[in-house]
């Protein structure tokens, strides 16, 4: 359906490129910049574009790390912990998962000790959370 692939074309160039304009949107996806506007607000509004955000490479923030800290739950408590974890202004972002843990969060602290102390004051504190375990990024390689 040729509606799935424009989607498909203009989420391709954001997902590359959150700030490019409308106009660089519409020349690589080879639509008109009226399109581009309509697709991006049906988007965003369909909850498909839920925000744009910066790539960051961990290794050249200065006083900054990002930690992934997967996240277990108590099955009979998951949706009340995920949306008290969600409320937790230090998770940057949180994630189901189909890996070894049933969440991911991205963490971001001045250091490994404030990440510590998140996970140990704030995510363990949650209730049905029963385990935290963090992956510090290092270097982004692409």
């Amino acid at each position: 359906m040729a509606t799935n692939s424009t989607s498909d074309r203009i989420l391709a160039v954001l997902e590359e490129d959150a700030q490019a304009s409308y106009a660089e949107i519409a020349r690589r996806a080879g639509v008109s910049k009226p399109t581009v506007r309509k697709y991006i607000d049906q988007l965003e509004g369909d909850g498909v574009i839920v925000g744009y955000s910066a790539d960051v490479d961990p290794k050249k923030l200065s006083g900054r790390s990002i930690a992934l800290v997967g996240i277990d739950v108590e099955s009979e408590r998951y949706v009340e912990a995920t949306r008290a974890l969600g409320g937790i202004d230090d998770i940057e972002a949180l994630y189901s998962s189909s890996g070894d843990h049933m969440l991911m969060a991205e963490v971001r602290a001045t250091d490994g000790n404030e990440v510590g102390e998140i996970i140990s004051e704030k995510i363990l504190s949650v209730e049905g959370v029963t385990a935290a375990h963090p992956s510090f990024l290092q270097e982004r390689l692409k």
